[in-house]
């Protein structure tokens, strides 16, 4: 279909297409409708490669994840392209695994101008290396919250989110709460268990665990409830992620306990399958945290000298029947 037979079908210019498309101001409402239902009518799809010779852009996004298979990881990234298409951009998905050398790969595209920006949810402790990879490109910092740097990015507050949870705990008569948490590259691991430390110390509790999984999955998270289980078994366990929480629940029942009677457990993330398993967690505003990193990319696109932005978003403690 062409904008000539998308202006023949709404009984307008081709000029008046032309503006619809672009957005312009100075098309005449009912003309736009006119358009607008012409082209729903019809599936059009405008010319990328036409649009991409007029403004010097792909309108491509390049996201680079640590984890698809992390669920919270996935509804950002569902965030991130929500908006995008929003914004007529569409994104490329690289799964880095944290892995600079397939970062590297990836990131070509950038000199390649495959894309326009980038999205990243790698690892804190790699940033350094990434912005030597990034230079001046427009960039994101997603989901892990820097507080220093020039790199734009939005994520939520982990000391505080995982102090509540400690608090919570403390508060319901806990007194030997341990911890699971994961990789220490991650500065949101290294967060939450500072909050989960801190009020440990201040409430005077004489028991304090951490438990390090092997990596972000519910298997993981067994085997380090395992351990936690062999010696002065705890009587609360806060895991940073609701994956690895799941993998606990496994571990307490088949060890014969009772959730929450004997050991209560909780999450972070607030993805579905917390929902699903009744799990006690913090909900992050995961898609919002996506749609978000698309818009402060879009204005780091759109004005290269915009100053940088760090965004804290909120986040919510969800009481279910595991604590």
């Amino acid at each position: 279909m062409s904008i000539q037979k998308i202006a023949q079908l709404a009984g307008v210019s081709v000029a008046t297409v032309s503006r619809v498309l672009n957005n312009s101001d100075t098309v005449k409402a009912k003309n736009r409708e006119r358009v607008l239902q012409a082209i729903q009518e019809s599936n059009y799809q405008p010319n990328l490669l036409a649009r991409q010779l007029r403004t010097a852009r792909s309108y491509m996004i390049l996201v680079m994840v640590s984890n698809i298979a992390n669920p919270f990881c996935a509804e950002v990234v569902k965030g991130i392209e929500a908006e995008a298409e929003k914004n007529g951009y569409r994104i490329l998905l690289c799964n880095s695994g944290s892995d600079i050398e397939r970062s590297r790969s990836g990131l070509s595209l950038l000199s390649g101008k495959i894309v326009d920006g980038i999205i990243t949810m790698d690892a804190f402790s790699k940033l350094p290396e990434l912005a030597a990879l990034i230079g001046s490109a427009p960039w994101v910092q997603c989901a892990e919250y820097a507080d220093a740097g020039a790199v734009s990015c939005v994520g939520i507050n982990d000391v505080d989110a995982s102090q509540h949870v400690v608090s919570q705990l403390a508060d319901g008569g806990r007194k030997r709460i341990a911890l699971i948490n994961h990789d220490l590259s991650y500065k949101y691991a290294r967060l939450r268990e500072r909050g989960y430390k801190s009020v440990i110390h201040l409430r005077g509790l004489d028991y304090q665990a951490v438990e390090y999984a092997s990596e972000l999955s519910s298997r993981a998270g067994m085997a380090a409830m395992q351990n936690l289980l062999k010696d002065n078994s705890p009587d609360a366990v806060f895991a940073v992620s609701d994956t690895l929480a799941a993998g606990a629940l496994r571990a307490i029942q088949q060890a014969g306990l009772r959730v929450p009677e004997d050991i209560a457990v909780v999450g972070f993330d607030g993805t579905e399958l917390a929902d699903m398993i009744s799990l006690t967690t913090i909900e992050q505003p995961s898609r919002d945290i996506g749609r978000k990193a698309v818009n402060l990319l879009l204005n780091k696109i759109d004005n290269p000298d915009a100053p940088t932005e760090r965004v804290m978003m909120g986040w919510r403690f969800i009481s279910r029947a595991s604590a």
